[in-house]
């Protein structure tokens, strides 16, 4: 009796970082899943509830309106083959998707009617074209990031919403030989405020190239990321309050090396420190949770960090590729085999804005065509 008690009393004092901080809602697709977008909806009584979209490779959007209890197949007409790395969604309506590969395989399309039709809206016959990532400020105005083109970054925009352009890039710093971004989990580029625009490269360099004027002007900065190969750089950045940067990635072809993975800036990206204790390996995605608590994702695991990403602890051992938080008690990410995964946040913050998320989750979702 007295080892049952110990066991129970162990059991309840059992630390947050040891906890399982994801719920598997599906897996099973064939699909590898690398984006995820999570908007609100008001519901019948006007009360936000989350949208949830996801997509990946053969083709597959997936759309949930019931926190993930169910999940709907979408389609894009002729499209079945692309591999959708990013999702950009603002409710259940309306979204833009961005397909990754050589040429015209890398596609923007919108929807406006909940993915029952898509609009193509951007693509490029140059090989070179190859697009790594794409994020809104809103309905109207957004950025997808390109690998280099004539030496050069690749940045297109709309002002709204149906036309893209490429941005000039006189004042952009050139890439070096071999120098590209990573389409792993469409968050290599990331946008703060109306003007700070911030991409992460990796090959030769780790590198983050900063603009505050919305893409005229441009700095770069060398990171202490692990790099020097094809494989290795930067797969992640995100900004978080304040000046605070936090950028991951590592070596993809060497998952479990936990050296050299995670980094951050407390001056908008000016100076960088690798994080005094890493995450457990090569990490695909970054995001802020809140006042200096971030999380990270990647094929070994899931990591926390509550110390502005100074010092990272384990938090499960998913295979995941992306991930996308609505507020401190609302996010998901995806991954290989079409898995699904919700946030489950045992910090049990309060939140004054919005209701809580804390009820029970589904063991498993549906997914209809």
């Amino acid at each position: 009796m007295r080892a049952m008690r110990v066991l129970l009393l162990l059991m309840l004092f059992i630390s947050p970082a040891e906890a399982q901080w994801w719920k598997v809602q599906t897996s099973g697709l064939d699909s590898n899943l690398r984006g995820v977008s999570v908007a609100n909806m008001p519901d019948a009584k006007g009360v936000p509830v989350p949208v949830v979209w996801a997509s990946g490779s053969n083709g597959v959007i997936l759309k949930s309106l019931d926190e993930g209890k169910t999940w709907k197949r979408l389609h894009v007409a002729g499209a079945d083959a692309l591999d959708f790395r990013g999702i950009v969604a603002f409710d259940a309506d309306v979204a833009y998707i961005m397909s990754s590969g050589e040429g015209e395989k890398s596609r923007i399309y919108k929807t406006s009617d909940g993915g029952e039709t898509w609009n193509l809206q951007y693509t490029d016959k140059r090989k070179e074209f190859f697009l790594d990532s794409i994020a809104c400020l809103s309905e109207t105005q957004c950025f997808a990031l390109s690998d280099p083109i004539d030496g050069k970054f690749l940045l297109l925009n709309t002002t709204d919403g149906p036309q893209w352009n490429p941005l000039p890039s006189g004042n952009m710093p050139s890439a070096l030989p071999s120098e590209g971004a990573f389409a792993a989990s469409n968050s290599c580029l990331a946008l703060f405020g109306q003007d700070e625009i911030y991409f992460a490269t990796g090959g030769p360099a780790a590198r983050v190239f900063h603009s505050l004027d919305g893409g005229r002007t441009w700095t770069v900065t060398e990171t202490p990321i692990a790099h020097g190969k094809a494989s290795s750089g930067i797969f992640s950045i995100a900004r978080g309050d304040g000046k605070d940067v936090v950028v991951v990635g590592g070596d993809y072809q060497d998952p479990k090396r936990a050296s050299a993975a995670a980094a951050l800036s407390h001056d908008q990206g000016k100076t960088w420190q690798l994080a005094a204790h890493q995450p457990g390996g090569y990490r695909s995605a970054v995001a802020h949770i809140d006042d200096g608590r971030w999380m990270a994702v990647g094929p070994s695991g899931e990591d926390i960090a509550d110390d502005f990403g100074v010092h990272w602890k384990h938090a499960d051992s998913l295979n995941l590729n992306a991930v996308a938080l609505l507020d401190i008690w609302t996010g998901w990410a995806v991954g290989p085999n079409g898995t699904i995964a919700r946030f489950v946040n045992h910090h049990q913050y309060e939140i004054h804005y919005r209701r809580g998320h804390g009820r029970p989750q589904a063991a498993a979702s549906a997914i209809a065509d």
